[in-house]
């Protein structure tokens, strides 16, 4: 699978998140025209930091923009209706204004004030705009470099520095309080140093905690293709000031080995493909979750809803990988005539280890073969036993047995044979 890795060593904020891509090989030109939206011009320098090469935006304000550069900060709603009047695409102000909504509610908690009433200071200017759509828009054209699309995006955990930082409230403890507020909430690993000084920021932490689908303690097995490296603004003797950023590919077993070192579950990069139709017969419905299921959609819902006009109609939910959902989308489209398919905010999906085993049960005087489905968790506990519905309903139609006994006596089976495989384990 295609891999993105971060190595936050000497932490994270907007500019280097996005310097580091675009070191990466994003397109500079597809970022600069996103953020002249805010009447900004994107400067990129090479720089060195500690003896690495590496690449830092600066963002500069456009001269219609001169009496908005003037202010020391922005109110909540004022960021919010620059996002939505942009004119950018939806998904692109959509994700934006996810990553911002955990920094103002990060704020909103570290302060007691709604967060429709906070006035943002060191994060309330056009350059924290220009790093979370920057960002944004680079996010989504990470797939024309790495030549397809990447599955996972892992990080090491985030060092944060150490002593106090200045801030409009007055001198706070690194991580701040917003800072540490955004890695409390996403559950981000971090670690203090390599020096006294603040090394991450809010916006690098939201961007982290959004993008980011695992931390890792450490990195996979992997080959690497590309690496990119952002700068920091400061210069530090202990450590070079970058974020380095690595594009790769890995097998899925050595991503979950990582992955599973202290986690519960697996997690599964998906999007979410939806639609309102209200024009489409039950019939229709019915076999678009056979077609979708077999054109390989992980799972297919479809709920009645009232519509405009008070029609009567259904929302159509899909869950892809995201190498599937354009051509989902299009045969969605294809078979209900809807003209728009909708991408859900989704990151991925936690799930347990699956495995199928058949068992030997004893009915009438006769034994039957059966499937039945384990799940485990990723440390290999048993979840669940399932026995196969479609193996159960014909052997009750084949017995006459009620299908609920035939599940019962076949998980009943698979539990005591899970159980006795497990035991003579221990006792080797």
């Amino acid at each position: 699978m295609k891999l993105l890795v971060f190595e936050p060593f000497s932490g994270a904020a907007g500019d280097m998140v996005l310097s580091a891509l675009l070191d990466l090989g994003v397109p500079e030109k597809k970022v600069a025209d996103a953020v002249s939206a805010f009447g900004l011009r994107m400067d990129v320098q090479e720089v060195v930091r500690g003896g690495i090469k590496a690449k830092r935006v600066k963002f500069a304000r456009n001269a219609t923009e001169g009496e908005r550069s003037g202010k020391k900060g922005m109110s909540y709603g004022e960021i919010v209706r620059l996002l939505k009047e942009s004119g950018l695409s939806e998904s692109i102000v959509s994700s934006a204004l996810n990553i911002f909504e955990r920094i103002a509610n990060a704020e909103a908690r570290v302060h007691g004030v709604p967060k429709e009433k906070l006035h943002f200071h060191e994060l309330g200017g056009l350059d924290t705009l220009g790093d979370l759509v920057g960002c944004v828009v680079a996010f989504a054209e990470i797939s024309g470099v790495a030549g397809g699309v990447v599955e996972r995006v892992l990080s090491l955990p985030v060092s944060v520095g150490g002593g106090f930082v200045r801030t409009a409230h007055g001198e706070m403890p690194v991580p701040a309080p917003a800072t540490l507020e955004i890695l409390r909430s996403a559950g981000i690993p971090f670690k203090g140093g390599p020096v006294n000084a603040e090394l991450l920021t809010p916006t690098g932490a939201a961007l982290l905690a959004h993008f980011v689908d695992s931390f890792v303690s450490f990195l996979p097995e992997m080959r690497v293709e590309r690496t990119g490296y952002g700068a920091g603004e400061a210069e530090f003797k202990e450590t070079a000031n970058v974020l380095r950023v690595s594009l790769g590919s890995a097998s899925a077993t050595a991503v979950a080995a990582v992955e599973s070192e202290e986690a519960l579950l697996f997690r599964d990069a998906i999007e979410v493909l939806e639609t309102n139709v209200d024009d489409v017969t039950g019939e229709v419905l019915g076999n678009l979750i056979e077609v979708l299921l077999a054109e390989g959609a992980k799972d297919v819902s479809i709920v009645p809803a009232l519509m405009k006009k008070g029609r009567a109609g259904h929302i159509i939910k899909v869950i892809v990988s995201p190498k599937d959902a354009e051509r989902i989308a299009y045969r969605i489209m294809r078979e209900t005539g809807t003209l728009g398919v909708r991408v859900m905010g989704v990151k991925h999906r936690f799930l347990a280890r699956r495995e199928v085993k058949r068992v030997r049960v004893k009915l009438r005087g006769a034994e039957r073969e059966i499937s039945v489905k384990f799940a485990f968790d990723a440390k290999g506990s048993l979840l669940n036993v399932s026995a196969e519905f479609e193996d159960a309903r014909r052997i009750a139609s084949e017995t006459g047995v009620p299908l609920r006994e035939v599940m019962h006596l076949a998980e009943e089976t698979a539990r005591r044979e899970i159980a006795s495989d497990t035991a003579g384990g221990d006792s080797e």
